[in-house]
């Protein structure tokens, strides 16, 4: 499996945290060393012994010098949570610069913050970066109890923005509601379970808000475009390559002996973003937003295709 690109930076757990089947991990830099900044949404990739790469959003304050994370125990784990769940404090932990796929947009209206679960990671930081602006906002969090984190720290920061909305409760998240009684402009940011995603973007959709989300689960794959084999031009690598239907883009392409970064083959975590200089594209991720596949110019080689008989990347 290739890794993902850029640097890597050695980090110790300095505190762990758990939380029912949740557990924050803060992780610090050596002594004398600065972490690189990042923006809210923004998440690292750890290297998993095992030759294992999983992408996990940065929690809270941006500004913070150590780097804070939560991981979902997940019961039918591929062995990254489960690793990640063993760590104790003192132990080291290899994680790339942060990127994003899911950016907190600036500007002066209001906003919906809204977390299901371990979704509560990104959505905090945005919820950080709102409160700091002074910008209006409310943060909805949907949860079982007992397993949902942060909760102390986002109530003392949030006070009565906070919103909780606990499974098997009175409080459950009516998103109709919620969506109805928004302010014209309002702009939604919403992560977590795909079953909370599809309900709220439905939602805000009728209500006619903006609405951004960050899946950490793909959408099923629909039927190509271009059902045929078609051609990808690589520029950089000087290579015109044949795709066939039962392969993707990555898979011909590390064939043939080019090097591309991926993590997920999913279509959810954004390693193998590769910039887009010809043609019309077949967009099967879970990232980009409408507004974004209708430029054309970017596109996720392990599950996007073309639309079209011919493709030219920056590759």
């Amino acid at each position: 499996m290739s890794r993902p690109s850029g640097p890597v930076f050695p980090l110790t757990v300095a505190s762990r945290v758990p939380v029912g089947d949740v557990v924050v991990l803060e992780l610090a830099p050596a002594e004398g060393r600065r972490l690189p900044g990042w923006r809210p949404g923004a998440h690292v990739d750890v290297l998993i012994p095992g030759d294992l790469t999983r992408q996990y959003s940065l929690v809270g304050d941006p500004a913070a010098p150590t780097w804070r994370i939560a991981v979902l125990r997940e019961t039918q784990s591929r062995g990254g949570s489960l690793w990640m769940h063993g760590l104790d404090v003192g132990d080291r932990v290899d994680v790339t610069a942060p990127r994003s796929h899911f950016a907190f947009g600036a500007g002066a209206a209001p906003v919906i913050l809204l977390a299901g679960g371990v979704g509560i990671t990104p959505i905090s930081a945005m919820a950080f970066a709102a409160a700091a602006t002074g910008r209006e906002y409310e943060l909805h969090y949907a949860g079982r109890p007992g397993h949902m984190a942060l909760v102390e720290e986002l109530a003392e920061l949030h006070g009565d923005r906070l919103h909780l909305h606990e499974s098997g409760t009175a409080t459950r998240l009516d998103l109709t509601g919620l969506f109805a009684a928004a302010a014209p402009g309002t702009v939604v940011y919403c992560c977590g379970p795909a079953r909370l995603l599809d309900a709220a973007e439905v939602a805000a959709t009728e209500a006619g808000l903006d609405f951004h989300a960050e899946r950490f689960e793909a959408l099923p794959l629909t039927e190509p475009v271009w059902p045929g084999p078609f051609e990808v031009e690589l520029q950089f690598s000087g290579l015109t390559l044949e795709v066939p239907p039962e392969k993707s883009i990555l898979e011909v392409a590390e064939e043939s002996g080019v090097l591309v970064p991926w993590s997920c083959k999913e279509g959810t975590c954004g390693t193998c973003e590769t910039p887009v200089v010809e043609g019309e594209v077949d967009h099967r991720d879970s990232i980009l937003t409408a507004q974004e596949r209708a430029r054309m110019d970017t596109m996720f080689i392990c599950v996007s295709r073309a639309a079209c008989p011919r493709l030219v990347l920056e590759l």
